[in-house]
């Protein structure tokens, strides 16, 4: 191809942000980590790359490897960070160790997965979080769950609902059925997919108890509030899953002493996208979008990786998600703040420059034009640019 003939284009998955949705993302991170330290959380910023074996020691040996790789110049491989959660980790235990327990940590972050094309999924995206390790028990699963609840209503949403689920109830569920572990797998799969079609055939082949099958077979329709709980606690018989029923309610118990509980509704049929998850686990929806736009739970595994087992849990939030949320609801920011705009004639740009940094300092947002015009020019021109108003020093 003649170079002449090239048309640059960015990446798959990638895309420029243009002003006016820098300023939104930008507006909605500010009032997250508002929000973040108020609750008592610290800011990290980890690398945007490492070493592969790093966030691969994080992560179960199953899961599916999505991440962008290449090597360094002494041959090591580096990644693009797929997640946040892993490098948090790291730094907690390698870099935080001397800090008393439990860590409060939040982050503003981009991170990189190689994705479908599919609405809702970019292979670069932005997300806001908290880590809170160093805790076990559900208070710690109740802040963090009503922190996330916090944080969609910082980022300007109302129409919502987070959903909880935990992962030893499905998995003490597949455990008293003897299901073998790639049947556990596919069952999970199947979940993960809300695929009724593909579960339903695996189920009608499994040996299985016909009662728990049955279980199974409707674990995507169990969602409801804590009378649906009950419920379903009188169809269990093995102590896992009881004991994750339990959970949730004493978790919900504490979201209602939070004042957040209208917000909450209880999903059993929730498998998160990572395999490390171990106790409560929970994604947000919000009208006109058909995928989570916040999601997290318990990860009591992952810091023994590197070197110290501590009980950990969390939250990721999909900026971009939060954005494309606010436009569907039609809450979002239309226009950027409008400008006063400073014209001069021809000799007087000191005396302009004194205005703009009087107006400035003042708190206005202003923009200096650049070259001598006439009134009816600056006028003209402040008009173009959507300016809310003209000082012109003549």
């Amino acid at each position: 191809m003649a170079k002449q003939d090239y048309i640059p284009q960015v990446p798959y998955g990638t895309k420029d942000i243009l002003p006016l949705d820098a300023a939104r993302k930008r507006q909605v991170e500010n009032e997250l980590a508002r929000l973040f330290l108020a609750w008592g959380y610290q800011e990290v910023v980890t690398p945007t790359f490492e070493y592969y074996e790093t966030l691969k020691a994080g992560a179960p040996e199953e899961s599916d490897d999505s991440s962008f790789r290449f090597f360094d110049r002494n041959g090591r491989m580096l990644a693009l960070r797929p997640d946040m959660t892993t490098p948090i980790a790291r730094v907690a235990v390698m870099r935080m160790k001397e800090n008393p327990l439990p860590l409060r940590l939040f982050y503003l972050a981009n991170v990189f997965r190689q994705e479908e094309s599919q609405a809702g999924r970019q292979c670069e995206f932005y997300q806001a979080g908290v880590e809170l390790l160093g805790a076990g028990g559900i208070a710690a699963d109740a802040e963090v769950v009503a922190l996330a609840v916090e944080a969609l209503i910082a980022g300007g949403l109302s129409d919502f609902q987070v959903c909880l689920g935990q992962v030893d109830f499905i998995g003490g569920i597949m455990a008293d059925a003897g299901l073998s572990s790639i049947e556990r797998q596919n069952i999970k799969r199947f979940l993960l997919e809300r695929n009724m079609v593909g579960l339903t055939e695996l189920l009608t082949q499994c040996q299985i108890d016909p009662d728990i099958k049955q279980l199974l077979q409707q674990l995507p329709m169990l969602h409801g509030k804590m009378d649906m709980l009950q419920q379903v606690r009188g169809r269990v018989k093995n102590k896992i899953s009881q004991a994750a029923l339990d959970n949730l309610a004493e978790i919900y118990g504490l979201l209602q002493n939070y004042g957040i509980d209208r917000y909450v509704t209880f999903d059993l049929g929730i498998i998160r996208d990572f395999e490390y998850y171990t106790g409560m686990v929970f994604e947000a929806y919000t009208t006109g979008l058909g995928y989570p736009i916040c999601g997290g739970g318990r990860y009591d595994r992952m810091a023994a990786a590197f070197g110290r087992e501590q009980p950990a849990t969390g939250f990721a939030l999909g900026i971009e998600r939060v954005l494309m949320a606010l436009d569907r609801q039609g809450t979002g920011v239309t226009q950027l703040s409008q400008a006063i705009y400073v014209g001069w004639a021809n000799g007087q740009i000191p005396l302009a420059i004194a205005e703009v940094r009087r107006l400035r300092l003042a708190g206005e947002l202003v923009e200096l034009a650049l070259q001598p015009q006439d009134k009816a020019t600056a006028e003209l021109e402040a008009k173009r640019r959507g300016s809310r108003s003209v000082v012109y020093v003549g």
